[in-house]
């Protein structure tokens, strides 16, 4: 026994093998036929075992007739879902769902033509559901097992990469073949047929050429690598500075595009609509705890019920920004140097309870109303805001990225605890690597979840 498993092992080790040193695009087309089959036999066994169960024949009649419908169409329909494509050999799952979706608009199908040929009586309706069950149940196992095989057999990855390097080093990542030009002989030589075709053949199993050459020869090796057929790139170091996203014209010009807004034209609308409804249905508790607050605050010792500060909101605009008072008027702190400390002195009694309960933050809705502020977004800051010692641009030069939206009353920092005073770098440094995370794929949806979490963390240790 322990023979045939050695024996076993070896031969799919050679597989493997052969796989990593043949052409990636041969093994892909390898997975793809795998894969396929593979689909085929999980609906083929699937109505076999549910006829060998309810119609005690493998090959009765009634599970022919349906085979000889539902594999091709099966077949059709996963080819158009693209459950075959190199994307599902990259995520499994996504192979799952196209594979699944097929089966099931399979069935529709197949049930239709039998109601159109006035023939789904003559079909064992358990056995067809059944069928159906046990060759999804056969394709999900089945498209596991193949993640595991492509796992094994691509651990160098799924496309050969090629890196050229024309008198400029370049490092090796795993998986990756450099070739030398000058050791090779290769030269950007247009007006040589016999020199494209050296380059040719030496690229011939790429599936990726990354170029790595002096600025003065890119241009060159651009124009003599556009024929091949692949993707080619050049690698641009000096743009990487810049964070680029993409290019776009300025007419008939190339530009870098280094920042996108993180919504476009739709989104601000849907955006601004939640955060109108959501003023609509917390007026009326906004109105009861404004009049209770500045009633509270009024008695204590007669001072203003707001306290208006300018603070940084998108676009890098500074805007005025209202909060119920918590210290005492002479000690107001307006450009926001010194972070409150806690039992800090300058808050008055009813200006603890506000801010440990952070309805002190309320009157922001106002600003909301304004167009200032959204319900959600990175949280505003005073101008001279600082971490430690140092103003917080100074400590980050990603600070200013986060001001690319409206700020929020609650953002994603905040529901994560990175609130209160910035005692030190760090504390600054969550809480923009939390507002770039959220500016980086908005949603309403995850909007709608900051916003419950929220009430979570009103009543938080680092209020103060």
């Amino acid at each position: 026994m322990a023979t045939v498993a050695d024996n076993l092992i070896a031969r799919l080790s050679g597989i493997r093998d052969r796989a990593r040193t043949s052409r990636k695009s041969v093994l892909r087309w390898r997975l793809f036929e795998m894969l396929a089959a593979g689909d085929v036999i999980a609906v083929f066994g699937g109505m076999a075992v549910a006829s060998a169960f309810r119609l005690h024949d493998v090959w009765s009649e009634q599970t022919v007739k349906i085979l000889l419908v539902l594999i091709p169409v099966f077949v059709g329909l996963s080819l158009n879902n693209r459950a075959y494509g190199i994307a599902v050999l990259e995520n499994w799952r996504l192979g799952v769902r196209r594979s699944l979706s097929s089966l099931v608009m399979t069935g529709f199908i197949v049930v239709g033509i039998g109601f159109a040929l006035k023939v789904s009586s003559e079909y064992s309706r358990l056995a067809i559901g059944v069928g159906f069950g046990i060759s999804a149940a056969l394709l999900v196992l089945f498209r596991y097992l193949v993640k595991h095989a492509v796992t094994w057999l691509t651990a160098d990855g799924l496309y050969e990469e090629v890196v050229l390097c024309d008198n400029v080093a370049a490092i090796a990542r795993p998986g990756t073949k450099i070739l030398h030009a000058d050791a090779l002989g290769l030269k950007p030589i247009l007006t040589s047929p016999q020199m494209l075709d050296r380059i040719g053949k030496a690229l011939r199993s790429a599936d990726r050429v990354v170029v790595v050459c002096e600025p003065g020869r890119r241009r060159a090796w651009t124009l003599a690598l556009k024929g091949l057929g692949t993707n080619i790139e050049v690698l641009i170091p000096e743009v990487e500075q810049l964070g680029l996203l993409s290019t776009s014209y300025y007419g008939d010009q190339l530009t870098a595009v280094v920042a996108q807004g993180p919504l476009g034209a739709g989104d601000e609308i849907v955006k601004r609509c939640f955060d109108l409804a959501a003023l609509f249905l917390v007026s009326p508790i906004f109105l009861l705890v404004t009049a209770a607050a500045a009633l509270a605050i009024k008695l204590e010792d007669g001072g203003p019920i707001f306290f208006v500060q300018s603070r940084i909101g998108r676009g890098n605009r500074q805007f005025r920004m209202y909060k119920f008072r918590s210290m005492r008027v002479a000690e107001h702190d307006a450009q926001g140097h010194q972070s409150t400390r806690r039992d800090d002195d300058r808050v008055t009694r009813v200006g603890r309870l506000l801010r440990k309960t952070s309805i002190d933050e309320l009157p922001q809705l106002f600003n909301v109303l304004k167009g200032d502020m959204s319900i959600v977004g990175p949280r505003p800051h005073a101008v001279g805001s600082t971490a430690g010692d140092a103003l917080f641009w100074e400590v980050d030069e990603r600070y200013w990225l986060r001001h690319a939206a409206k700020p929020g009353l609650t953002g994603l920092a905040q529901v994560r605890g990175f609130r209160g005073a910035t005692s030190t770098a760090a504390d600054l440094t969550n809480r923009i690597q939390a507002d770039l995370e959220y500016l980086s794929g908005w949603t309403l949806t995850r909007d709608l979840r900051i916003l419950l979490a929220t009430v979570r963390v009103i009543l938080h240790p680092n209020a103060f």
